[in-house]
Protein backbone atom coordinates (compact mmCIF):
# COMPACT_ATOMS: atom_id res chain seq x y z
CA UNK A 1 0.00 0.00 0.00
CA UNK A 2 1.31 3.34 -0.53
CA UNK A 3 0.33 5.93 2.26
CA UNK A 4 0.83 9.41 2.42
CA UNK A 5 1.71 10.91 5.39
CA UNK A 6 1.63 15.27 5.67
CA UNK A 7 3.70 16.14 8.60
CA UNK A 8 7.63 15.21 10.21
CA UNK A 9 6.38 15.25 13.91
CA UNK A 10 7.55 12.62 15.96
CA UNK A 11 4.07 10.82 16.11
CA UNK A 12 4.33 11.38 11.99
CA UNK A 13 8.31 9.76 11.86
CA UNK A 14 7.26 7.03 14.19
CA UNK A 15 3.91 6.08 12.16
CA UNK A 16 6.19 6.47 8.97
CA UNK A 17 8.37 4.23 10.44
CA UNK A 18 6.15 1.26 11.27
CA UNK A 19 4.82 1.57 7.84
CA UNK A 20 8.02 1.64 6.41
CA UNK A 21 8.62 -1.77 8.50
CA UNK A 22 5.46 -3.97 7.66
CA UNK A 23 6.43 -3.14 3.69
CA UNK A 24 4.26 -0.15 3.08
CA UNK A 25 5.71 2.43 0.03
CA UNK A 26 5.44 5.77 2.41
CA UNK A 27 5.98 9.35 1.01
CA UNK A 28 6.01 12.09 3.56
CA UNK A 29 5.40 15.55 3.27
CA UNK A 30 7.16 18.53 5.43
CA UNK A 31 6.95 22.58 5.51
CA UNK A 32 10.70 22.16 6.88
CA UNK A 33 13.77 21.54 4.57
CA UNK A 34 16.31 20.95 7.22
CA UNK A 35 13.88 18.42 9.11
CA UNK A 36 13.66 16.49 5.91
CA UNK A 37 16.89 16.44 5.00
CA UNK A 38 17.90 15.13 8.62
CA UNK A 39 15.35 12.39 8.08
CA UNK A 40 16.60 11.66 4.76
CA UNK A 41 19.13 9.26 6.49
CA UNK A 42 16.57 7.99 8.94
CA UNK A 43 13.30 6.87 6.68
CA UNK A 44 13.96 4.96 3.69
CA UNK A 45 11.02 6.76 1.97
CA UNK A 46 9.91 9.47 -0.50
CA UNK A 47 10.26 12.85 0.97
CA UNK A 48 8.48 15.94 -0.10
CA UNK A 49 9.18 19.63 0.91
CA UNK A 50 5.95 22.09 0.53
CA UNK A 51 2.81 22.43 2.13
CA UNK A 52 0.63 19.81 3.00
CA UNK A 53 -2.34 21.81 2.37
CA UNK A 54 -1.70 22.95 -1.21
CA UNK A 55 -3.55 20.56 -3.88
CA UNK A 56 -0.34 21.29 -6.46
CA UNK A 57 2.03 19.46 -3.14
CA UNK A 58 -0.68 16.91 -3.04
CA UNK A 59 -1.33 15.90 -6.53
CA UNK A 60 2.85 15.66 -7.07
CA UNK A 61 2.47 13.26 -3.68
CA UNK A 62 -1.05 11.68 -5.26
CA UNK A 63 -0.30 8.25 -8.10
CA UNK A 64 -3.85 6.37 -7.66
CA UNK A 65 -7.21 5.76 -5.85
CA UNK A 66 -5.47 3.32 -3.64
CA UNK A 67 -3.04 5.34 -2.01
CA UNK A 68 -4.09 6.51 1.81
CA UNK A 69 -3.38 10.23 2.96
CA UNK A 70 -2.43 10.30 7.14
CA UNK A 71 -2.48 14.35 8.14
CA UNK A 72 0.03 14.16 11.11
CA UNK A 73 0.38 17.73 11.71
CA UNK A 74 0.11 19.48 15.24
CA UNK A 75 -2.58 21.58 13.91
CA UNK A 76 -6.24 19.53 14.04
CA UNK A 77 -7.10 22.58 12.03
CA UNK A 78 -4.55 22.68 8.86
CA UNK A 79 -5.33 18.30 9.18
CA UNK A 80 -8.59 18.91 8.41
CA UNK A 81 -7.97 20.94 5.28
CA UNK A 82 -5.21 18.55 4.35
CA UNK A 83 -7.74 15.86 4.46
CA UNK A 84 -10.47 17.73 2.33
CA UNK A 85 -8.14 18.80 -0.37
CA UNK A 86 -6.30 15.33 -0.32
CA UNK A 87 -10.07 13.81 -0.79
CA UNK A 88 -10.38 16.66 -3.79
CA UNK A 89 -7.67 15.78 -5.99
CA UNK A 90 -8.30 12.07 -6.03
CA UNK A 91 -7.29 10.06 -2.45
CA UNK A 92 -10.27 7.57 -1.52
CA UNK A 93 -8.88 7.68 2.23
CA UNK A 94 -8.35 10.70 4.01
CA UNK A 95 -7.40 10.32 8.00
CA UNK A 96 -6.75 13.66 9.97
CA UNK A 97 -5.21 14.14 13.90
CA UNK A 98 -7.77 15.95 15.78
CA UNK A 99 -6.33 16.80 19.19
CA UNK A 100 -8.82 19.93 19.57
CA UNK A 101 -12.27 17.75 20.82
CA UNK A 102 -14.32 20.27 19.86
CA UNK A 103 -13.09 20.25 15.97
CA UNK A 104 -14.50 16.03 15.97
CA UNK A 105 -17.63 17.68 15.47
CA UNK A 106 -16.76 19.91 12.18
CA UNK A 107 -14.71 16.31 10.73
CA UNK A 108 -18.62 14.73 10.83
CA UNK A 109 -19.98 17.37 9.27
CA UNK A 110 -17.41 17.31 6.73
CA UNK A 111 -17.82 13.84 6.13
CA UNK A 112 -14.35 13.00 7.74
CA UNK A 113 -15.39 9.36 9.05
CA UNK A 114 -12.11 8.41 9.49
CA UNK A 115 -9.75 10.36 11.89
CA UNK A 116 -7.50 9.68 15.11
CA UNK A 117 -7.82 11.31 18.13
CA UNK A 118 -4.94 10.36 20.43
CA UNK A 119 -5.91 11.87 23.64
CA UNK A 120 -9.11 10.61 23.62
CA UNK A 121 -7.51 7.07 22.82
CA UNK A 122 -4.63 7.32 25.35
CA UNK A 123 -7.39 8.14 28.30
CA UNK A 124 -9.54 5.34 27.04
CA UNK A 125 -6.35 2.65 26.97
CA UNK A 126 -5.37 3.64 30.55
CA UNK A 127 -9.32 3.63 31.92
CA UNK A 128 -9.29 0.14 30.37
CA UNK A 129 -6.13 -1.08 31.77
CA UNK A 130 -7.05 -0.10 35.26
CA UNK A 131 -10.52 -1.60 34.62
CA UNK A 132 -8.62 -4.62 33.65
CA UNK A 133 -6.21 -4.46 36.68
CA UNK A 134 -3.56 -5.01 34.59
CA UNK A 135 0.01 -3.93 35.19
CA UNK A 136 -0.29 -0.28 34.12
CA UNK A 137 2.61 0.85 35.94
CA UNK A 138 4.99 -1.50 33.98
CA UNK A 139 2.96 -0.73 30.31
CA UNK A 140 3.32 3.18 31.28
CA UNK A 141 7.18 2.98 32.31
CA UNK A 142 6.00 4.76 35.77
CA UNK A 143 8.75 4.32 38.62
CA UNK A 144 7.45 1.83 41.32
CA UNK A 145 6.21 3.86 43.53
CA UNK A 146 3.72 5.41 40.88
CA UNK A 147 0.27 4.32 40.80
CA UNK A 148 -2.44 5.03 38.22
CA UNK A 149 -5.59 5.79 40.02
CA UNK A 150 -9.38 6.81 39.25
CA UNK A 151 -11.36 9.11 41.27
CA UNK A 152 -14.71 9.89 41.21
CA UNK A 153 -15.68 13.05 41.06
CA UNK A 154 -18.42 13.89 44.25
CA UNK A 155 -21.50 16.04 43.92
CA UNK A 156 -19.14 19.21 45.94
CA UNK A 157 -16.90 19.58 43.33
CA UNK A 158 -19.22 20.12 40.37
CA UNK A 159 -18.57 22.64 38.51
CA UNK A 160 -15.06 23.33 40.69
CA UNK A 161 -11.90 24.01 38.27
CA UNK A 162 -9.25 20.75 38.97
CA UNK A 163 -6.54 23.04 39.85
CA UNK A 164 -8.65 24.46 43.17
CA UNK A 165 -9.01 20.85 44.36
CA UNK A 166 -6.37 20.77 47.25
CA UNK A 167 -4.17 17.11 45.69
CA UNK A 168 -1.25 15.90 46.81
CA UNK A 169 1.69 17.31 45.80
CA UNK A 170 3.32 14.16 44.06
CA UNK A 171 -0.37 13.35 42.53
CA UNK A 172 -0.76 14.58 38.56
CA UNK A 173 -4.05 14.51 36.64
CA UNK A 174 -3.44 12.91 33.66
CA UNK A 175 -7.17 12.93 31.96
CA UNK A 176 -10.86 13.50 32.67
CA UNK A 177 -13.25 11.39 31.69
CA UNK A 178 -17.13 12.28 31.41
CA UNK A 179 -19.45 9.89 29.92
CA UNK A 180 -18.13 8.88 26.70
CA UNK A 181 -15.99 12.00 26.68
CA UNK A 182 -12.32 12.25 27.34
CA UNK A 183 -9.84 15.06 27.71
CA UNK A 184 -6.36 15.27 28.67
CA UNK A 185 -6.86 17.46 31.84
CA UNK A 186 -5.14 20.70 33.29
CA UNK A 187 -6.12 22.83 35.50
CA UNK A 188 -8.72 24.79 34.49
CA UNK A 189 -10.56 21.04 33.58
CA UNK A 190 -14.31 22.35 35.44
CA UNK A 191 -15.02 18.42 37.09
CA UNK A 192 -18.84 17.57 36.74
CA UNK A 193 -20.87 14.89 39.35
CA UNK A 194 -20.38 11.41 38.48
CA UNK A 195 -17.23 11.88 36.22
CA UNK A 196 -13.85 10.56 36.69
CA UNK A 197 -10.22 11.77 36.93
CA UNK A 198 -7.36 9.64 35.96
CA UNK A 199 -4.28 10.37 38.54
CA UNK A 200 -0.65 9.46 38.45
CA UNK A 201 0.05 9.51 42.03
CA UNK A 202 2.80 8.42 44.68
CA UNK A 203 1.59 4.71 45.93
CA UNK A 204 1.57 6.56 49.98
CA UNK A 205 -0.97 9.08 49.07
CA UNK A 206 -3.69 7.21 47.54
CA UNK A 207 -5.78 7.83 50.31
CA UNK A 208 -5.05 11.35 50.67
CA UNK A 209 -6.16 11.99 46.83
CA UNK A 210 -9.20 9.65 47.71
CA UNK A 211 -9.65 12.45 50.51
CA UNK A 212 -10.15 15.18 48.41
CA UNK A 213 -12.12 13.77 45.88
CA UNK A 214 -15.00 12.22 49.11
Amino acid sequence: MRIVIVGGSKFGVATAEEMIGNGHEIVLIDRSRERLERLSDQLDCGLIEGDGTSPSVLREAHSSERDVLIALTNASDDNILTALVGRSVGFQRVIPQIISPELLEVCAELELTDTITPHATVAKSLCRALEEDTEVTEQLNLSHDLRLMRVDVCDGLDGVALGDVDVPERARAVAFISGEDEVLASADTRLSANAHVLFAVHKDDTKALKKAFS
